[in-house]
């Protein structure tokens, strides 16, 4: 990161703070600021104790994992990483820190030292391809609940090591732990409903994704603490303020519009489909362990499983194809029902969570049997099955509609909240993927599934894979 570049003189401000430290090998250290120019928020600065933390090898491992996984395969542009994010993500819960002073909500140094730094560390536990590790295959258990990986990163690493000397470290430690439950203002400003963590993705991810979308930053001066709780203040004078409320719902749609066209993209889905299967295969042989995705990139990680590829019965076919983009086709499909639409409803979907996303040696079972049924390899055929609680739970943000009174913005029973909410839920999809090696595979497959799942097929069953949504 290089030397600061400019040293203060004057006493630390709550956003500005410097806690003197001392036994370091380069002695008490003097208050000092860098500015870096960041392509979404223009100049961020941060503090030499906090370059201290970015100029760590864990941290800086973070430049390698694409804060979108595989999505750059849809939007080439996305390659932006959690290194970055993470930077953005405390730089903004600066700002919202300065917005609450200005609006007579002033924490305290120490408050304001632990919020920012653990901002800044909330993506520290992140392996490659994390969320869709964790989330869609569930194969590794979330970054930030994992006792064994917050264990590693927090009391293990050169990372470590200057929480130890940092006067806040055991705070901050705590607070990424989610331990720190007597303050949880602190955790609301760097992973609540909205704030500084959803603040800095919804623009990154916009903007690396050619997508012109923005939220207004005004929306930064509408935030308050009531009763030790983050809420976005929503009156004024007795009256809902209509600008406020328009502007919380734009971020709702801002995060809706996002979801649909970038995070549930199909081909980012059958990507990240593939990475997970392949990462499957070589934990099942033994190749690898979840250990050892603590210190890799999504480079080192897609190098590793192709070297593996010769010794792991599938993985070669697999790797084979995604280093040529050459991805899974989706012979099944099954999305949910909505206005106008038909679909699966909600106790069909559950019943295919439970036994697909949920139980995982059941869906290695049944990916098994179809794939026997249609005389191919195992690793051939790939269960895609989200979990169907998918909720907009921005749509829940605290807000304050008269002096003292707070409710989740769903509970205001808006229109637009409400439309907005049911269409998130209605993003569940279901897919059966298919290897592409064979052109009648994806047909036969699709019949094969529906008599294996019990209900039609919802994908065209010819060589394009349209969508049908006239099929029940």
């Amino acid at each position: 990161m290089g030397r600061p570049s400019r040293v203060a003189t004057t006493k630390a401000t709550s956003v500005g703070w410097e806690h003197r430290m001392s036994g370091m090998n380069t002695g008490e250290w003097l208050p000092s600021m860098k500015t870096i120019r960041d392509a979404v928020h223009g100049d961020i600065r941060l503090s030499s104790e906090e370059l201290r933390f970015v100029d760590t090898a864990p941290f800086q491992r973070l430049r390698g994992i694409k804060q979108l996984g595989t999505s750059s395969l849809v939007f080439p542009s996305a390659v932006h990483t959690r290194f970055e994010h993470s930077l953005g993500t405390a730089w903004l819960t600066k700002r919202l820190i300065e917005s609450l002073a200005r609006n007579g909500e002033r924490l305290d140094e120490e408050d304001a030292g632990t919020a920012v730094l653990a901002a800044l560390l909330h993506d520290i536990t992140h392996v490659p391809f994390g969320h869709t590790f964790e989330d869609e295959r569930r194969l590794l258990e979330k970054h930030d609940r994992d006792p064994k990986r917050l264990h590693y990163f927090l009391e293990e690493t050169e990372l470590a090591a200057v929480l130890r000397e940092h006067p806040l470290g055991k705070r901050v430690g705590d607070l990424l732990a989610d331990q720190a439950g007597e303050k949880p203002l602190l955790k609301q400003l760097v992973t609540g409903t909205v704030c500084a963590d959803l603040l800095d993705y919804l623009k990154r991810d916009a903007y690396h994704c050619g997508l012109h979308l923005a939220y207004d930053d005004r929306l930064f001066d509408y935030f308050a603490v009531i009763d030790g709780q983050l809420v976005v203040r929503l009156h004024k004078q007795g009256a809902i303020r209509q600008d406020v409320l328009t502007e919380l719902i734009h971020l709702l749609q801002l995060r809706y519009t996002l979801t649909e066209r970038v995070y549930y993209h199909h081909a980012k889905i059958v990507s990240g489909a593939m990475v997970s299967r392949a990462l499957e295969l070589a934990l099942a042989a033994e190749e690898i362990s979840p250990r050892d995705l603590y210190e890799l990139r999504d480079d080192s990680l897609l190098y590793l499983l192709t070297q593996m590829g010769e010794s792991v019965d599938g993985l070669e076919d697999l790797m084979s194809d995604w280093a040529s983009r050459r991805l899974y086709r989706r012979a099944y499909y099954l999305a949910a029902e909505g206005p106008g639409r038909p679909g699966l409803d909600a106790a069909s979907q559950d019943k295919l969570a439970a036994a697909y996303h949920h139980d995982q040696a059941n869906r290695h079972r049944a990916e098994e049997e179809l794939a026997n049924q249609l005389g191919v390899p195992k690793s051939h055929v790939i269960i895609y099955c989200p979990s169907p609680r998918m909720q907009l739970k921005e749509a829940d943000v605290p807000v304050e509609i008269a002096a003292g009174v707070v409710e989740p913005l769903s509970k205001l029973r808006h229109p637009d909240v409400e439309a907005l909410a049911a269409k998130h839920k209605g993003l569940w999809r279901f897919y059966v993927l298919v290897r592409r090696a064979d052109d009648t595979l994806a047909p036969r497959a699709g019949e094969v599934c529906a008599t294996f799942f019990g209900h039609s097929n919802q994908m065209d069953p010819s060589p394009t894979g349209k969508l049908d949504m006239s099929r029940d």
